[in-house]
């Protein structure tokens, strides 16, 4: 990474930016979690250090981890079976977000805010502490019957934002015949399969019903994310395990 791409990302983390009045933290206090999104593809010799990251990224309790396997390596020789032509459109929403020239893989992009390459331990290391550090606001999952209930707090939003949920299989090991990996069993960890659009929301506060089982099986897992308009900022997240599920053993 280049020190002009290194100063604008710091930069980018120093200011909010976010167009939202986010809460504070006390100090003893849990941090909500820090998302962490990498853009991948089975097709991509340099993107497996990468997947391993993620890997070590996802048990961690202040991350959620999410793998979005891209479509643009299948050309090459081998068919991602993880890949889909949405994810792609998601990173080159980023790369306007972002202001970048171009998508590349393996891509890591921290709360919606800065990028990084995706093996590069350090910088995402650093691009993690200074996001955990940034105000955000807190919401809260509750079982409500045989649903969830997410509570969303009161919110200053310049935009309404969006309410995604992303279903994801927690882990999954391929063995690639074709390609730059042709011959290797690869692990892949937190893979997306679904990023659905839950809802707007405007900044008001409200209480969102949400069906979590509905779609999921055993061994996924889910994640709900509140992210800015135009792809912005991660303003908001929560992780819920499978296990946790309605109907699901513990």
């Amino acid at each position: 990474m280049s020190s002009l791409r290194i100063a604008a990302a710091a930069a980018a983390l120093a200011m909010l930016g976010s167009g939202f009045a986010g809460s504070t933290v006390s100090a003893g206090e849990a941090r909500p979690p820090v998302v962490v999104e990498l853009f991948t593809s089975q097709g991509c010799s340099s993107c497996p250090p990468a997947d391993a990251f993620l890997g070590e990224l996802a048990r961690r309790e202040d991350v959620i981890a999410l793998a979005f396997h891209v479509d643009y390596w299948d050309y090459i020789g081998w068919k991602d079976p993880f890949a889909h032509p949405d994810f792609t459109l998601r990173q080159r929403g980023y790369a306007g977000a972002l202001d970048l020239r171009t998508v590349y893989t393996p891509q890591m992009v921290i709360d919606g805010r800065v990028d990084a390459i995706g093996s590069d331990r350090v910088r995402v290391a650093e691009m993690i502490r200074r996001s955990a550090e940034l105000p955000k606001l807190t919401v809260a999952l509750t079982a409500a019957g045989d649903a969830h209930e997410l509570q969303l707090p009161e919110a200053k939003l310049e935009r309404p934002a969006t309410v995604w949920l992303a279903i994801f299989d927690r882990e999954k090991r391929t063995h690639v015949k074709r390609g730059e990996n042709a011959g290797r069993h690869l692990t892949d960890y937190n893979i997306v399969r679904e990023l659905r659009k839950l809802a707007s929301w405007d900044g008001r506060a409200q209480r969102l019903r949400l069906d979590l089982a509905d779609g999921m099986a055993e061994g996924l897992g889910c994640a709900i994310l509140i992210q800015g308009a135009g792809q912005g900022p991660i303003l908001a997240a929560v992780a819920v395990p499978g296990s946790a599920l309605p109907g699901k053993a513990k």
